[in-house]
């Protein structure tokens, strides 16, 4: 089940086509098992770069929607049974979401459990809002909800750069993090969000750890009509950027540097708590 070709590859040859981020080579792990998933399907080049990366240096298994499931967020299918299939490139597919991708493979699939997920690497920015409905962040927040380290990576596709997708550049970045995790490990939980500049790997100035930007609420949606002649809506795009200085997601991917957000779950907004105390008293 578990897929990887480490023996297949150069040492040397990882460490300059998949280590942008640092000068020091790539060791090869041999005990190292990685579940990946996304939320653009199975069939995305993003999630293909990212397991041809990762395959090299550890063992995995890729278990992902059978189709594109941008902005399900963190739902889970429980109208209906859902299915596993594989296909022929060893790829495990859910006729689910992000979400039923993770849980599915953690509790019922996997014999045991890995040692971290990466979610990715999707085709455009997870950055401020965008973490509430995206499915990339989803799967990996499954994962983090079950207690497997996970992360959600992401390629900065977006405006100017919208024709050349660099996935190499965020699968180097993701070799880079799973590798530092598995020698540094972290003593608590941990669910980060990274997004990576659509630059080439040489171009990348560094990485930053940030907190989540916001947008401006997202454009109308946009009416239409279909060829039957029904009314019909398509959501319309995100907002732009508003927070975004210093510090931000934004911010450090748009002056190059890879962004690394940690995410929590506790949604509470504790400055409010004594004002909603009061209006209920």
């Amino acid at each position: 089940m578990w897929l990887s070709q480490r023996h297949e590859v150069p040492l040397t040859l990882l460490s300059s086509v998949f280590c942008p981020l640092s000068s020091v080579l790539c060791p090869l792990s041999s005990d190292m098992r990685i579940l990946l998933s996304n939320d653009d399907g199975y069939f995305s080049p993003g999630l293909a770069a990212l397991a041809d990366a990762l395959s090299r240096i550890a063992d995995i298994v890729v278990v992902a929607p059978e189709r594109d499931r941008s902005g399900a967020s963190n739902s889970l299918t429980l109208d209906r049974p859902l299915n596993l299939r594989k296909a022929p490139s060893g790829f495990y597919y859910v006729n689910g979401t992000p979400t039923d991708c993770v849980h599915m493979a953690v509790t019922g699939m996997l014999e045991g459990l890995p040692d971290m997920i990466i979610s990715g690497i999707n085709d455009g920015a997870n950055m401020g809002d965008d973490t509430i409905y995206s499915g990339t962040v989803a799967a990996a927040t499954e994962g983090f909800l079950l207690g497997i380290p996970s992360f959600a990576i992401s390629l900065a596709v977006s405006g100017s750069n919208e024709g050349i997708a660099h996935f190499a550049t965020a699968a180097g970045v993701a070799v880079e993090m799973a590798q530092r995790f598995h020698r540094q490990p972290f003593t608590d939980p941990v669910l980060l969000n990274i997004n990576v500049p659509n630059v080439q790997p040489h171009e990348l100035l560094g990485s930053e750890v940030t907190r989540l930007g916001r947008r401006h609420k997202a454009e109308p949606v946009v009416k239409s009509t279909n060829p039957r002649g029904d009314t019909v809506y398509w959501v319309g795009a995100a907002g732009a950027a508003e927070d975004a200085g210093e510090g931000t997601d934004f911010h450090a991917v748009r002056n190059g540097r890879v962004s690394v957000t940690p995410l929590q779950i506790d949604l509470t907004r504790y400055a409010q708590m004594d004002a909603v105390k009061a209006w209920l008293a």
